[in-house]
């Protein structure tokens, strides 16, 4: 067994999108809107996303590739300002493992006729499954995929 470790740290990710803060927030917001950008790489499996957005709900997304290991992100939503803020904490784990333990922010500030999005991440990442580095590229990625979504023409 590998020794018992934990490393705290924190990130920043800012995007801006062409649409207003009402239709960004809609997307982290509305289960049907969030499964269609909030998932794991194309050649992987996904589990039923599960969205119940409302103070002290939670949410559910996981996957992996064929053969595993599954990921998976548990989460609850602590503080929600419609079109303005969603504060939750979330746990990440591989298989059995917990693999990190985190507050995410996301705030929604408008830009013009868009948005600027500022996502702030602090993380307790252990035993060194999981790092803040590789944490940060999965969630620009995840952003990526809300701008194409965003893009789509039933959004505009």
């Amino acid at each position: 067994m590998s020794p018992r470790s934990v490393v705290h740290s924190s990130f920043l990710v800012e995007r801006t999108y062409g649409q207003a803060p009402a239709v960004v927030f809609a997307a982290w917001a509305e289960p049907s809107a969030k499964v269609r950008w909030f998932a794991g790489p194309d050649d992987w499996q996904q589990e039923d996303h599960v969205l119940d957005f409302r103070v002290g709900g939670q949410e559910h997304a996981g996957g992996g590739p064929k053969g595993g290991p599954l990921h998976r992100y548990d989460a609850t939503y602590l503080d929600i300002v419609p079109d303005e803020r969603i504060v939750s904490t979330y746990e990440m784990h591989m298989d059995a493992s917990l693999m990190s333990v985190s507050v995410a922010t996301v705030e929604f500030q408008p830009d013009g006729s868009g948005t600027r999005l500022i996502y702030t991440e602090q993380g307790a990442f252990l035993d060194e499954l999981d790092n803040a580095q590789e944490r940060e590229r999965g969630t620009r990625g995840l952003l990526d995929q809300l701008e194409e979504y965003l893009r789509q023409p039933a959004r505009r």
